[in-house]
C-alpha cells in the first residue's frame, strides 16, 4: 500500500467518526415583552410617543417576533385616554396625541392574545445637565477619555436618575442609574469612559428622572449585565420582573417596563 492509499484511509476514518450533535434547548412558552418607555424632551411638546411590543423567543432565533394586533392604551386620572395604533405589523405602537404632565399617574394597558396586561407609573421630572467636564489622562493606562456629566440635585428631594451615554463608536448605548441618598441638593456628575473615544468623537447624553421603583428595576438588570460580562439586552441569569403585571392569569407575567421620564439631551463633541 502506498503512502497516498494509506492518507486516504486515514482522512476517510476521521470524517467518518464525526457525528452532527443536535443540542436540545429547553424552551417555555413566549412571553409579552413591553418597551413602553414614554419620554417628555425638553423644548419638545411630548405628544409623539411609541410603545413596542415584542415576543420573547429561543436563544438561537436570529430575530426577535413582534406582537402583533395589540390593543395599547395609556390613560391618566382625568380620564384621558391615548390610543397607540400598530405601524403596520412592526410591534411598534404610535400615538401622536399624547399630553405628558409632571407627577401626573398614568396607567398603561394592554390586551393580546386575549390576555389584559397593565401596569401603573407617574411621569418623574428631572434636573438638567449645567455643564460637561473632559479628562484626557483617565482610566488604568492613563490615557484614556473621561466625560463627567454635572448636574445639581434639589434639596431635600428624594431623586433617582437615569443616564444614557450614546455614541457612534459602539452597538449598545452605556447606561447608568444614580441616586440621591448621599449627594441631597448638591452638585453631582454621572461619569462616562470608552476606551476607543477619540477627539471629533459625538457623545449625546440623555437624562431621564425615574421613580424608585424603576430604579430598583434598572439598578438589578445592570448590575446582572455586569455580572454575566454582556449588555442590558443580553440573556439575563435570573429573569427580572418590572412592573407590568398580566391581571388574566398572574402566571403569565409580562417582561419589561413601564416608564414615564421627563428627559434632557446634550450632544457633546469630543475635545
Amino acid at each position: 500500500m502506498n503512502k497516498l492509499s494509506l492518507l486516504f484511509i486515514v482522512l476517510l476514518t476521521f470524517y467518518s467518526c464525526e457525528d452532527v450533535i443536535d443540542i436540545q434547548v429547553p424552551q417555555a412558552a413566549p412571553k409579552l415583552v413591553i418597551e413602553a418607555s414614554i419620554n417628555w424632551f425638553s423644548e419638545t411638546l411630548g405628544n409623539e410617543q411609541v410603545i413596542k411590543l415584542t415576543q420573547s423567543a429561543p436563544y438561537f432565533n436570529d430575530s426577535i417576533p413582534p406582537a402583533n394586533n395589540a390593543i395599547v392604551t395609556i390613560s391618566d386620572s382625568a380620564n384621558n385616554q391615548f390610543i397607540f395604533t400598530e405601524d403596520n405589523t412592526s410591534g411598534l405602537y404610535k400615538n401622536n396625541s399624547f399630553i405628558p404632565v409632571l407627577n401626573e399617574e398614568y396607567t398603561l394597558n394592554i390586551t393580546y392574545n386575549n390576555e389584559e396586561y397593565t401596569a401603573t407609573e407617574t411621569l418623574t421630572s428631572v434636573t438638567p445637565i449645567d455643564y460637561i467636564e473632559q479628562k484626557n489622562d483617565g482610566g488604568f493606562s492613563g490615557d484614556d477619555i473621561e466625560i463627567k456629566a454635572y448636574y445639581t440635585d434639589p434639596e431635600n428631594i428624594e431623586n433617582f436618575y437615569f443616564y444614557e451615554f450614546i455614541t457612534d463608536i459602539s452597538v449598545l448605548p452605556t447606561l447608568e442609574v444614580y441616586e440621591d441618598e448621599f449627594f441631597d441638593g448638591n452638585q453631582i456628575f454621572a461619569f462616562f469612559t470608552e476606551e476607543d473615544l477619540e477627539a471629533g468623537d459625538i457623545l449625546t447624553i440623555r437624562n431621564y428622572g425615574i421613580s424608585e421603583q424603576c430604579f430598583d428595576y434598572m439598578s438589578i438588570l445592570l448590575q446582572q449585565s455586569d455580572q454575566a460580562g454582556g449588555g442590558p439586552f443580553q440573556v439575563q441569569p435570573a429573569t427580572v420582573r418590572g412592573n407590568c403585571i398580566n391581571v388574566t392569569n398572574p402566571d403569565n407575567f409580562p417582561l419589561g417596563y413601564f416608564r414615564l421620564s421627563q428627559a434632557h439631551e446634550v450632544s457633546y463633541i469630543v475635545e
